[in-house]
């Protein structure tokens, strides 16, 4: 049980006294004695404060009794004190248990203490020839009415604040699982990662053994295909073919490059200070494998913009995954002329980057879960739909945002805010 019924007595209690300026207005006269009885009234809610903060489970719920039943008596003796049954505050007097109920929903007992603690009081003024035995009958009748919905209204209270602290461990405890889910994802995608750099390592020094050799030969064969004589036009057509060969070893080696160094060690890159144009580069270079088929990919990114502080190797990879997921999106709808670009501006003291395109957008129903953990459009074997989740988790960890949106001219734009990095004094 919680310690709220403990603070709930402490406000009353600060209350209690200051109420004594009702009775200027309430009585022909100041009563002295209704002014003590608050006072007391007080000190006994805040013993009861005091004494339920330390106190067991046991003894916090005898408590709540006891404080029912005096808290009954108290508001009976200020009734006394004010004219009996003459007092304007006689007409509460069936509504206590109710109140008690209210006041300490907790405990259902404290409306049954409150409940007798009203009826004995109401034999007291009868013995005491303040009433008749047909007032107090009808006064007991009340109190016992008001008794039973206090007892129906407080177990109405906990269950529903059972049912409300159940939902809440079931949400924590399906938060945590997802959570977890996220983060063990997230290492074998790192063991991943790191295994395809050390396989790439591998497989560029593999290849770049045979390039050297091709590389070499070809220039042999090159050379001694130009001694021969040969026909003007053939000359020029074996210059071009000498010349795409050369490209394509040239294509293959930056391949391999590019994956190692996206790749490779990526756990363990620091944050720096980077400029954007250098990231965006990276990240093209590795999109365009699966754009070109699909449609032109467009980069418009200023080297004058201004740097940021984050992990490069990082950000690469959330352009990697904003550039796939285009691409996917033109190969699914099948636009026919399809078109992604990449183009960065400055806002104030943020640094944006846009990726859009301009095929079918996000719907309705899409547009709101976009980021939600394991959320995807895709089928099983395609996504788990974490990408956008880790993506949006990476840039808010240095202080970015990524949103998503639909543009007005129809696709879709996902736009990065970075803070713009400042050195530091000194």
């Amino acid at each position: 049980m919680s310690t709220i019924p403990g603070r709930r007595a402490l406000l009353f209690a600060a209350v209690l006294p200051p109420l004594t300026l009702l009775d200027v207005f309430a009585l022909p006269s100041f009563s002295l004695g209704a002014f003590l009885t608050r006072v007391a009234w007080g000190l006994g809610l805040v013993v009861f404060a005091l004494l339920f903060e330390r106190g067991s489970e046991t003894r916090r719920r005898l408590l709540l009794l006891f404080n029912g039943a005096a808290g009954s008596l108290f508001y009976l003796a200020l009734v006394y004190f004010t004219g009996s049954l003459a007092s304007p505050y006689v007409l509460l007097v069936p509504t206590l248990p109710l109140l008690a109920a209210f006041v300490y929903p907790e405990e259902s007992g404290s409306a049954v203490a409150s409940g007798v603690a009203c009826t004995l009081g109401i034999g007291v003024y009868v013995l005491m020839g303040k009433g008749s035995v047909e007032q107090a009958a009808g006064w007991a009748g009340m109190v016992g009415s008001s008794t039973f919905f206090g007892l129906v209204g407080s177990g109405q209270y906990r269950k529903t604040a059972a049912a409300l602290n159940e939902a809440r461990v079931e949400r924590a405890r399906r938060e945590a699982l997802e959570k977890l889910a996220v983060a063990e994802l997230q290492r074998v995608q790192s063991e991943r990662l790191a295994t395809v750099g050390r396989l790439a390592a591998s497989v560029m020094h593999e290849i770049n053994n045979p390039l050297a050799f091709v590389r070499a030969n070809l220039n042999f064969i090159q050379t001694e295909v130009f001694t021969q004589p040969l026909a003007p036009a053939l000359r020029e057509e074996l210059k071009e073919v000498f010349g795409e060969t050369r490209l394509g070893m040239e294509r293959i080696q930056q391949i391999v490059q590019d994956l190692k160094g996206f790749s490779h060690s990526m756990d363990a890159e620091a944050a720096c200070e980077c400029a954007l144009v250098d990231v965006v580069e990276d990240a093209a270079r590795l999109a365009s494998i699966r754009l070109k088929s699909v449609g032109e990919l467009k980069i418009e990114v200023s080297p004058e913009l201004p740097k940021v502080f984050i992990m490069p190797r990082r950000l690469a990879q959330v352009l990697l995954n904003l550039l796939v997921n285009a691409g996917d999106a033109l190969e699914e709808a099948k636009v026919p002329r399809g078109e992604v670009r990449v183009h960065g501006a400055v806002r104030g003291q943020r640094v944006m980057l846009v990726v859009e395109d301009n095929g079918p957008g996000f719907s309705p129903e899409v547009l709101p879960r976009l980021f939600e953990a394991f959320f995807t459009t895709k089928g099983t074997d395609k996504g788990t739909g974490l990408g956008l989740s880790i993506s949006r988790e990476l840039v808010e960890r240095f202080g970015g945002t990524l949103v998503a949106e639909n543009r007005q001219e129809g696709g879709a734009r996902l736009r990065i805010e970075l803070p713009i990095y400042a050195p530091p004094a000194g």
